[in-house]
């Protein structure tokens, strides 16, 4: 096959995508398209060494300028896909150029929620965490002593609430649900980082809502919780999760559930279409999902790339996470979607632990905080489609490699 190969979305899993191609000798042409001016950049480093100023802007590409021009990859940044005609196979720009395709790729990701104009997030001081712009933007924000409110007690947000301490700010976070991380973790992981980030310094306000916030010569001063309280602040980061960028495949007349819905060799509901990465959706132990996260970006998009050349190969993953807050370091494997139970495994150093996750008898995930040895033998287990029993889990004298 050599026929032209166009790319939306100029992000991980687009890296992955062409780089996977040209590895395995395709010799067609490829044409990256992406809305920023930069070329695919890493993404998790942004929120913590890009911000602190241990990473230069250089060091975020993926690949360098003349990996691109060696493997003869055209690059449109800047620009966007306006419109896919898919009986004409071709998509238009917003410049009104036309190109051509034999196959097409969407890695188009996601966007964070914003907090509704209406309450205040349209102030100036209001950022959200996604992109290289917006660390920019906020950069300056960060000098010690200033008042930071994170909305959103996720990942996203303990990361940057961790990342803010650490450099002398006054954080609070505030969460509208009972905990935080109650959506992605078990109590028992939530009550470890609240205690963490309380070791820390950082305001955790669980079961509050924020009404609205007020503004003070032009920019964001204060917030107002659904209780009454009020905070002053000098600005505002909102981590309340984000939406797959599916509205261009939508308008095709792509399938869409829960992002781009492709099946598990990565192909739309047009066989000539491709989706990989945040936006798209596909199934998963009977559900349909979608897995934010950079292993699922890399290991989606190579599975297209080969299905694209003719090899037909499933994506099969054993889902992979981490987290970075002060000297912890998160590591996840497996998804723990559905657990009615969990254990807690002690690790063999101070303030290192696992809890694992269980539907009815069944291991389903790990939460490995530094514990590195946990991790690797659950995914291991994982990945084996094995299990292991919870009185086993739960003993720290029980060899874990028994059970890979």
């Amino acid at each position: 096959m050599s026929d032209p190969i166009i790319v939306i979305g100029a992000g991980q899993a687009a890296a992955s995508f062409i780089a996977k191609l040209r590895s395995e000798d395709y010799q067609g042409a490829i044409t990256l398209i992406g809305d920023e001016q930069h070329l695919p950049y890493q993404r998790p480093p942004l929120s913590k060494k890009y911000l602190l100023g241990d990473m230069a802007v250089e060091r975020l590409a993926l690949r360098p300028q003349s990996w691109y021009e060696e493997n003869h990859i055209t690059l449109k940044t800047g620009v966007r896909v306006s419109q896919i005609d898919r009986e004409a196979k071709a998509v238009t720009l917003d410049d009104g150029t036309v190109l051509n395709y034999s196959k097409l790729m969407i890695t188009t990701g996601s966007t964070p929620f914003r907090l509704p104009a209406v309450i205040g997030g349209h102030l100036p001081g209001v950022y959200t965490l996604r992109s290289l712009h917006d660390i920019d933007q906020m950069a300056s924000e960060f000098k010690a002593g200033r008042k930071l409110l994170i909305v959103g007690g996720g990942y996203i947000g303990l990361e940057a609430a961790a990342v803010a301490a650490g450099l002398g700010l006054e954080v609070t976070v505030v969460e509208l649900a009972e905990r935080i991380l109650q959506r992605v973790a078990s109590p028992a992981t939530s009550d470890y980082f609240r205690a963490l980030h309380q070791q820390h310094g950082v305001t955790i306000m669980e079961s509050t809502g924020l009404a609205s916030l007020q503004e003070s010569d032009g920019r964001v001063s204060k917030a107002i919780f659904n209780d009454g309280s009020e905070l002053a602040v000098d600005f505002v980061i909102t981590g309340i999760g984000v939406s797959p960028n599916s509205q261009l495949a939508k308008d095709a007349g792509l399938v869409i559930e829960n992002g781009i819905a492709v099946d598990l060799q990565s192909r739309t509901s047009d066989p000539d279409i491709y989706a990989a990465g945040d936006c798209a959706s596909f199934d998963y132990h009977d559900q349909r999902i979608r897995l934010e996260s950079v292993q699922n970006a890399v290991d989606q998009a190579e599975n297209a790339a080969l299905n694209i050349l003719g090899q037909p190969v499933s994506y099969q993953p054993t889902p992979w996470f981490w987290s970075d807050q002060y000297t912890i370091k998160l590591q996840i494997a497996g998804l723990n979607l559905g657990y009615t139970d969990t254990v807690t495994r002690p690790g063999k150093r101070e303030g290192s632990q696992s809890i694992w996750y269980y539907k009815d008898e069944q291991l389903l995930a790990v939460d490995a905080m530094n514990d590195p040895i946990a991790y690797t033998m659950a995914r291991k287990i994982l990945a084996a489609g094995n299990s292991i029993p919870k009185s086993a889990a739960i003993d720290p004298a029980i060899n874990l490699k028994d059970f890979t």
